[in-house]
């Protein structure tokens, strides 16, 4: 990494992600997390555990350069929408927290990005 911009994209992903990675890869094995997303044709898994698999390389090494900083944007980028589409009530049981979930974010932690 290097220069301002991926600074603060390190920031932004950092206050988007809220959960550890530990969290994470125990969220991964549930059947919540597998029950949603999008996988994409060929695939195993949705495009979010992929992106949480990729979020606890992150946390666990560090962002090693700029594939992992664009990760980081789309991370950012996917919390910041998602959050504008909470549902109304008690989100607790919810796929749309268990997808944001897959994306390393639990809205009832908080930590909005």
């Amino acid at each position: 990494m290097s220069g301002a911009d991926d600074v603060q994209v390190l920031a932004d992903f950092r206050a988007a992600v809220n959960m550890t990675a530990a969290e994470v890869e125990a969220w991964l094995g549930t059947e919540e997390s597998k029950s949603v997303g999008q996988t994409r044709e060929g695939e195993r898994e949705s495009r979010g555990r992929q992106s949480a698999r990729r979020i606890v390389k992150i946390f666990r090494g560090g962002p090693r350069g700029a594939s992992d900083v664009r990760h980081m944007r789309k991370v950012v980028s996917y919390v910041k929408r998602h959050l504008a589409q909470r549902p109304r009530g008690d989100v607790r049981d919810t796929r749309w927290r268990w997808s944001l979930m897959n994306w390393g974010h639990d809205p009832l932690k908080g930590g909005v990005a």
